[in-house]
């Protein structure tokens, strides 16, 4: 089994900053691209940031020199700090990875993590 568990998420006021960490673990061989996608209410899930195993970065246009991605692929974890926080950043978080486990590879996705940004 893989799982990806995130963390960090919480209520911020506008200008602020989080920082949201998503570890992988289980039977993991190889981790690829990892990465952080949100979705507000009454929205789709939308791209965020992602981040390859080579460490080049994808950004969308709302978060770019706001957010910034990184990853520790020893400890198969990747981090999104979030500076100069808006109010429209308010969505559930949600990691995701593309992992070669010892049967198979796939994309997986964690359990989302809510980032309220509010005065």
């Amino acid at each position: 089994q893989v799982q990806l568990v995130e963390s960090g998420g919480g209520l911020v006021q506008p200008g602020g900053s989080l920082r949201l960490s998503c570890a992988a673990s289980g039977s993991i061989l190889s981790i690829y691209t990892m990465g952080w996608y949100r979705q507000a209410p009454g929205k789709q899930r939308e791209l965020v940031i992602t981040i390859t195993s080579g460490g080049s970065t994808n950004y969308a246009d709302s978060v770019k020199g706001r957010f910034t991605i990184s990853r520790d692929n020893a400890k198969n974890t990747v981090y999104l700090q979030m500076n100069s926080l808006l109010p429209e950043d308010t969505a559930f978080y949600y990691c995701n990875a593309d992992i070669r486990s010892s049967w198979t590879r796939r994309v997986y996705w964690g359990q989302g993590t809510q980032v309220t940004v509010s005065s």
